[in-house]
């Protein structure tokens, strides 16, 4: 079973459509026993960071959550704020992430002409092989929303990154632990390939 972590927080409803739009069978739940049978957990995330780890910790979750992915090895992907939630926090708050890639994040730098936040489409370069990434077209692009980045102090934690006046790690995978800065739900063709190959894992 696919899960999509319901605790308030991101666009469940289109990313439950998108997974059914490619063939994968996937439920939205905040049950803890739904969190405990999945095979492959969503960690969807919208808004400022300490309000994100907040709610997230108020579901109930995180236990069970820490136990499907560190112990069990089982495959979890963040999106948006949800790949920030990965690393160690965030400057843009206090609380700390879950500290499974050792990464933090930072405010985008301003750069001439471009804005903050990086709001629209951007293209995608793969800078390390994985299947998760494998199948996507050379002029992949991807919709993004956000004001900060991660910085990984691995480099080869990052899959993906985008330019927005400098370096956006746009997709990160360590081992079982997957996340992407953009929304695969609101990019068309190339959000349904990534969740395509994502629930084939």
């Amino acid at each position: 079973m696919l899960l999509i972590i319901d605790y308030g927080v991101g666009n469940l409803g289109s990313i439950l459509n998108m997974f059914k739009r490619v063939g994968a069978s996937a439920l939205i739940s905040s049950r803890p026993e739904d969190v405990r049978a999945a095979d492959k957990l969503v960690l969807p995330g919208i808004g400022a960071f300490d309000n994100v780890m907040t709610q997230f910790r108020a579901s109930g979750l995180e236990q069970d959550l820490i136990k499907k992915v560190l112990e069990e090895r089982k495959p979890v992907l963040g999106i948006c704020v949800g790949m920030q939630m990965l690393g160690n926090g965030s400057e843009e708050g206090r609380e700390s992430g879950f500290g499974w890639l050792d990464a933090h994040c930072e405010r985008i730098p301003d750069a001439p002409g471009l804005r903050v936040p990086h709001m629209g489409w951007n293209h995608v370069t793969a800078v390390k092989p994985h299947r998760l990434t494998a199948t996507l077209a050379d002029d992949a692009r991807f919709y993004f929303a956000h004001s900060y980045r991660m910085i990984c102090k691995d480099p080869t934690d990052a899959l993906l990154v985008a330019n927005h006046g400098s370096e956006i790690v746009s997709a990160v995978q360590r081992e079982n632990v997957y996340g992407v800065q953009f929304h695969p739900e609101k990019s068309h063709r190339f959000g349904m390939e990534l969740f395509r190959q994502f629930a084939a894992l």
